[in-house]
């Protein structure tokens, strides 16, 4: 069935070029939860057409498009699925990830103003553990800006180029896992060191911080998410 989260916006039928059909499907795509459920979203040409009031030609030929970038998997007498990782390729993803987001915190140390900085302790100040684990979703989405926000205070454009193409599935795999086995409470506890770390300009443990804090989820998939292939 088609996911019912997938959103689109209606194009004008009149301006419309491949271009925009391409970015349109790419911008709904990377905002998808890829691994909410236990199979992919499938992406129905027609309804995609519909949506986007445009024929099912420039729908192909983007899905083509992105299936080259590896975001679309095309299955014979099946139709066209959002790319989901197996669990060796999202742990290898963690791994990266890890390498990608502490070299971000310790820029970050040198080149984040402290009003940036200290955005990010808004992100959680009406949190504790309780009303986290009470307000799973709303964390959640708090934690993965979280995460986003850091890569984008290294100010470094290729390294945020890099995170880009990794970021559905950190996100998705977040979003999943941040209710399992009492990851908030450390969550939490973990954000508000690496923060202080930042505040403090020290490059070396706010970059260690945040690889050991990549780290615990690389150990959490690997001994509990059993529901990837």
């Amino acid at each position: 069935m088609p996911d019912p989260n997938f959103k689109l916006s209606r194009l004008n039928v009149n301006t419309v070029l491949k271009g925009e059909v391409y970015q349109a499907l790419k911008k709904a795509i990377l905002a998808i939860d890829a691994y909410a459920d236990d199979e992919p979203p499938k992406l129905d040409e027609r309804r995609l057409g519909e949506e986007l009031g445009v024929s099912r030609t420039p729908i192909r030929e983007a899905l083509s498009r992105l299936e080259q970038e590896g975001l679309v998997q095309t299955i014979p007498r099946r139709g066209a699925f959002v790319v989901r990782k197996t669990r060796k390729e999202v742990l290898e993803i963690i791994c990266v990830w890890a390498a990608l987001e502490s070299m971000a915190a310790r820029l970050a140390t040198f080149h984040a103003t402290d009003a940036e900085i200290g955005e990010l302790r808004t992100l959680f100040a009406s949190f504790d553990a309780d009303r986290a684990s009470a307000h799973i979703d709303e964390y959640s989405g708090k934690n993965i800006r979280f995460h986003q926000a850091i890569i984008g205070l290294s100010k470094c454009n290729l390294l945020r180029e890099i995170a880009e193409g990794l970021f559905m599935h950190m996100r998705s795999i977040r979003a999943r896992t941040i209710k399992e086995d009492d990851r908030v409470s450390r969550s939490i506890i973990d954000h508000m060191h690496i923060i202080e770390a930042l505040e403090q300009r020290d490059a070396e443990l706010a970059e260690r911080l945040v690889r050991e804090h990549t780290n615990q989820l690389w150990e959490h998939v690997n001994a509990h998410v059993h529901w990837l292939a």
